[in-house]
């Protein structure tokens, strides 16, 4: 019987919704208090958020020695990343586009494109090795180092006539640690509810028997997209372009270095048919290309573009559930 599932799965993308929604006025909230750049914020808070359930998913999976099945989820929720929600942001912004301009989303673009390949260049022998991972892991951590080597990349400039008098700061304090705790709090309602969202979802892969690598890349790939999916979209509706792409591109670097490198530390990712991908790898590197391509011209991502991306998704859906049925 399915329908126990389906309740839990919509009980759960609700509550998911709203934690998001509430997530994006805090993180708004803090990054004007710190003087950090949406993007930054976006991309180390709520990318990493919505990457928790990645990272346990792919845990579990390693120490239960099936990592295939966090291999299939990653591939899954970068495709989702570069498709769905890139072009839902893009649809509810209040301009219908959201603008890449910035050297910092640019480079960004680079970084992203690289992330998200390097895993499929390393599994071309089928097998992501501990030697892998290593690769991975140092791939973010010069990202990293990259992003917060200069300060105009991640702090904003505050023009001196809106510097805040000190009694004002240290209300200003006080309500930073409250949200700080209200972020935290809100992160694990987000863990919980996707977990929540995960175990539906594999509990419908068991009783519509379809395939370990197929839960990956089209149920919990899904699942766990949701939280960037439900941030995208509401940071387009306020004009939050740069926390949609900053949220973007987190959700999808660390998947692909960290998660990955981590999980192949413990259990090295070994894809034994690896035509049971060949559609999703081949989709994904479509996306990749055409992602980059669209966010170097122009300097912006367009309606047409973003329609362009979300057809994609819908033709990659078709063509793997015609594979399955």
């Amino acid at each position: 019987m399915v329908w126990p599932y389906f309740f839990i799965f919509i009980i759960a993308s609700i509550i998911l919704y709203i934690s998001c929604e509430t997530l994006v006025k805090i993180i708004i909230r803090v990054s004007s208090f710190l003087n950090i750049r949406e993007f930054v914020l976006a991309f180390f808070i709520m990318a990493l958020a919505s990457s928790l359930p990645n990272f346990f998913l792919g845990i579990n999976s390693a120490i239960n020695q099936i990592p295939q099945l966090s291999f299939g989820d990653i591939l899954g929720n970068n495709f989702i990343a570069l498709t769905l929600a890139v072009s839902l942001g893009v649809l509810f912004s209040k301009n219908k586009e959201i603008s890449t301009e910035s050297r910092t989303v640019q480079t960004s673009s680079i970084f992203t494109f690289i992330a998200a390949i390097l895993p499929l260049i390393l599994a071309i022998d089928g097998k992501i090795s501990r030697g892998d991972g290593l690769i991975l892991i140092l791939g973010f951590a010069v990202y990293a180092f990259w992003l917060f080597s200069k300060k105009e990349r991640f702090q904003k400039l505050i023009p001196p006539e809106q510097i805040e008098k000190p009694s004002k700061m240290i209300l200003q304090f006080k309500d930073f640690i409250k949200d700080i705790f209200i972020i935290l709090g809100l992160i694990f309602v987000i863990f919980i509810t996707t977990q929540g969202i995960i175990f539906a979802a594999q509990s419908l892969s068991v009783q519509l028997n379809i395939s370990l690598i197929l839960v990956g890349l089209l149920i919990t790939g899904l699942a766990n997209a949701l939280p960037e999916i439900y941030f995208s979209i509401n940071s387009a509706r306020k004009g939050e372009s740069w926390m949609v792409l900053g949220n973007l591109m987190g959700s999808i670097i660390f998947p692909a270095t960290l998660v990955i490198g981590m999980v192949s530390l413990i259990q090295p990712i070994v894809i034994n048919d690896l035509s049971s991908i060949a559609l999703a790898r081949f989709f994904l590197l479509i996306a990749l290309v055409f992602y980059f391509i669209f966010s170097q011209t122009d300097k912006k991502l367009s309606k047409r573009e973003a329609i362009f991306l979300l057809v994609l998704y819908v033709a990659y859906c078709f063509f793997e559930l015609i594979k399955v049925i």
